[in-house]
């Protein structure tokens, strides 16, 4: 009789959040940050048909990291639950924290229990009713949530991006700040990322009840190229508006709010 393999499970946990991290790191970065009039979402994606950015229902955006086709099936069973809740119950009963707690659980589940995590992180914005409530709901590989109060950084050089939004950020600043601010922290001082660079959405009270809207590219360069009003020095929007971006390896995500998946060229990261 043959004794069997063993590995500690403090190995095996950490093998597997290694793997996941690699994963993870290989994909474009991504800001999701408040601003005066709800939340905004860019992510560094150059593919006009793979979305990391997407409508989960009236109120509620979604945004992923990593791997494209496990973040989809993720986008797609929310889309999923909160159609069922809403017509189950009210629209109003559909919010952000159950669904993070709901993905919280499956990725928890699948990193202690399956041979291979998900090579994911993903973000679950919710716009409140009022200025100063919404929503940034941060979704680790291994079911981790994190509570974020002004901004979310996600994928790729994490730790560098999140100190330049950090020396950045406002809490009174407008979409374009917003923005130019955004841009500027994921490009970082060695690169520049332009338009036809961005995927940029963002929830707004001014949207009435279905407050998710992208930003078209021609909406994008006037807002990167505008200037501040109160007079601030903002080299994001030099630099952001100045063009190319250096290759990086893979881009994300999924269209509109429904359960179809995109089609069309680009990278699963």
């Amino acid at each position: 009789m043959t004794v069997p393999f063993y590995v500690a499970p403090e190995q095996v946990m950490k093998d597997r959040a290694e793997y996941a991290q690699k994963g993870i790191a290989r994909g474009r970065s991504l800001v999701a940050t408040i601003y005066r009039d709800g939340v905004l979402i860019v992510a560094d994606n150059p593919s006009r048909s793979l979305h990391k950015i997407s409508e989960i229902y009236d109120r509620i955006a979604f945004a992923g990291v990593g791997k494209y086709n496990e973040y989809d099936q993720l986008r797609v069973a929310g889309v999923r639950h909160a159609d069922t809740k809403g017509y189950a119950f009210s629209r109003e009963d559909v919010d952000a924290r159950s669904l993070a707690n709901l993905y919280a659980q499956h990725l928890g589940n699948v990193f202690t229990h399956e041979m291979k995590p998900l090579e994911v992180e993903i973000l679950v914005a919710e716009l409140a009713a009022v200025p100063g409530n919404d929503q940034l709901y941060h979704i680790a590989y291994e079911g981790t949530i994190t509570d974020e109060e002004r901004f979310a950084v996600l994928g790729g050089e994490a730790e560098p991006i999140a100190e330049r939004m950090e020396q950045a950020w406002r809490s009174d600043w407008s979409l374009g700040e917003a923005l130019r601010a955004a841009v500027a922290a994921l490009a970082g001082p060695d690169r520049t990322l332009g338009p036809s660079h961005l995927e940029v959405a963002f929830l707004s009270r001014e949207n009435g009840r279905r407050a998710f809207r992208r930003l078209t590219e021609a909406e994008l360069v006037t807002l990167l190229e505008e200037q501040p009003t109160d007079g601030r020095q903002d080299g994001a929007g030099q630099d952001a508006a100045s063009g190319g971006a250096e290759a990086a390896p893979g881009s994300s995500g999924t269209g509109s709010a429904s359960s179809s998946g995109a089609s069309g060229r680009g990278t699963a990261r």
